[in-house]
């Protein structure tokens, strides 16, 4: 008993120490042992348990809309584990395997326009990625290399600046946007907004984004264990809460080029149709459903 209370302790501790440091460059955040004992804690036990039963690498989906707090909570969850279950674990998120910009420029010129903007399905090099994971679930660990992508930059670190992972992790926590996307089977004619309206107007763009998470997006999110689902209240705080991370941005990212208001709400235009067929389909489906209330606090949770 005495152990489990000086494990809590340390990791509340680090946990605090961790919220401060976010609180720099953001809004305070409120309920702070209230959301580490009714949402973290839980969350991460979950997790333990899960490994127990073989003790096997556990790759972790962490999905949710733009600026739903999912970095954040990754490393609070990555905290969690370490200190009070004793476990190895990396993260990354599915951002940093963003095609470089020349391909990307390339994809705008031979398939759409639209492929310029980085988010998308199909704009990430899902090759590196495949491999990246596969090499991690073998048997027989060897160092590999997770790539960096600079947002202020728009383009892939060079990899002289990539991560290495010398040690077999025990839990990958891989989040993203669109980790555990499902592929549309109709509904790809009708628009969802202006900016599909009047630069995909022969649905190639479209159809495109949708092959690819039919066929290689599948194949990557096969290989996720378990997934956990941050649902935001409406599409509306999608764009308020991405316009405070480029806020963040700029205060870190000094000289470098940070998207406007006119520019983040197109932006968030590229992600809206899998964002909303995300918020049916992952509410239901989704090993872990946290709903995010209006001030961006976690709300309530459900294990399916």
């Amino acid at each position: 008993m005495r152990e489990t209370k000086s494990s809590f302790s340390r990791t509340k501790k680090k946990y605090f120490e961790f919220l401060k440091k976010q609180e720099i460059y953001g809004q305070p955040f409120l309920n702070k042992t209230n959301q580490l004992k009714k949402f973290y804690l839980p969350i991460s036990e979950q997790i333990y348990s899960n490994y127990l039963i073989n003790k096997n690498c556990l790759i972790i989906g962490l999905s949710g809309a733009q600026g739903t707090g999912k970095t954040t909570i990754s490393k609070i969850l990555k905290i969690i584990l370490k200190i009070k279950f004793k476990l190895n674990v990396v993260s990354f998120s599915i951002d940093d395997f963003y095609k470089t910009l020349k391909e990307r420029k390339n994809m705008s010129q031979n398939i759409h326009e639209l492929f310029l903007t980085r988010g998308v399905p199909g704009t990430h090099d899902t090759n590196l990625l495949k491999k990246t994971l596969r090499k991690i679930l073998k048997r027989k660990f060897s160092p590999i290399k997770l790539p960096r992508f600079d947002k202020a930059a728009d383009d892939r670190l060079p990899e002289k600046k990539w991560v290495k992972i010398k040690k077999k992790p025990d839990i990958v926590i891989f989040e993203g946007w669109c980790v555990g996307a499902k592929y549309q089977k109709k509904n790809l004619r009708k628009p969802v907004n202006i900016l599909e309206k009047q630069k995909d107007s022969k649905l190639l763009w479209r159809k495109e984004v949708n092959k690819e998470l039919k066929n290689k997006y599948k194949e990557i999110f096969k290989l996720i264990d378990k997934l956990i689902f941050l649902k935001v209240p409406n599409l509306r705080f999608v764009y308020k809460w991405r316009t405070l991370q480029e806020k963040k941005l700029r205060m870190y990212s000094k000289g470098k080029k940070i998207m406007g208001k006119k520019e983040i709400h197109r932006f968030i235009m590229h992600y809206e149709r899998v964002t909303r067929d995300m918020m049916k389909d992952l509410t239901k489906t989704a090993d872990v459903l946290i709903n995010i209330d209006e001030k961006h606090r976690l709300k309530n949770m459900r294990f399916n």
